[in-house]
């Protein structure tokens, strides 16, 4: 497939994984978030005392904040991403519950208070993901960019439903891969030596 084709192929799957997403009932979601917040806390469980690049809940993904009430109850610090330059990485800056937010990009709330931290491990939701653990967002490339900036590179968590796995994602030279992507079904860890 060349790339055009691979830009409509991935613009069409997006659709159709958001528009079943969506479509499924919220209390189906909040079942399968349950699995995935005990298999998230299963695997952070593994790092003490770091930061983690979070998110905000957005259409219908799953809802990591009281997994972060409980993680920062443990002293992990939690960060919130920001976009700053739409051709850019993200920006993260601390925050806890509570904290002032304001709109960001999307609505999107962010923190007010402009606090830049590099965490340790971050956790980013997905559209679809393939074998391979790579990615499928929602197309404008800001966390593939934020891992290529962030230096040491965290532990990247691509977080998900089940019914989002693909065969591939069809990735190109500029995609990163998650080190590890966890949905209600289970953890799935990249292999060395994948593409």
């Amino acid at each position: 497939m060349d790339f055009t084709a691979i830009k409509v192929w991935r613009r069409t799957e997006r659709q159709r994984l958001l528009t079943l997403r969506t479509g499924t009932p919220p209390a189906q979601r909040r079942i399968w978030g349950g699995a995935i917040e005990a298999r998230l806390y299963a695997v952070l469980g593994e790092h003490r005392a770091i930061t983690l690049g979070v998110y905000w809940p957005f259409q219908a993904e799953f809802d990591p904040r009281p997994l972060i009430d409980r993680l920062i109850g443990e002293d992990f610090a939690a960060a919130l991403p920001v976009v700053v330059d739409k051709k850019g990485p993200l920006e993260y800056r601390a925050w806890r519950p509570g904290d002032p937010l304001v709109d960001g990009v999307w609505g999107i709330p962010v923190p007010k208070k402009r606090e830049v931290v590099v965490p340790q491990a971050v956790l980013a939701p997905l559209v679809g993901f393939d074998r391979d653990c790579y990615r499928l967002g929602y197309g404008g490339g800001y966390f593939d960019r934020t891992l290529a900036a962030l230096v040491p590179r965290p532990l990247a968590i691509g977080v998900g439903f089940e019914f989002a796995r693909l065969e591939t994602i069809h990735p190109q030279d500029f995609d990163i891969p998650m080190d590890l992507i966890v949905t209600e079904a289970g953890i799935y860890r990249r292999q060395p030596g994948s593409r």
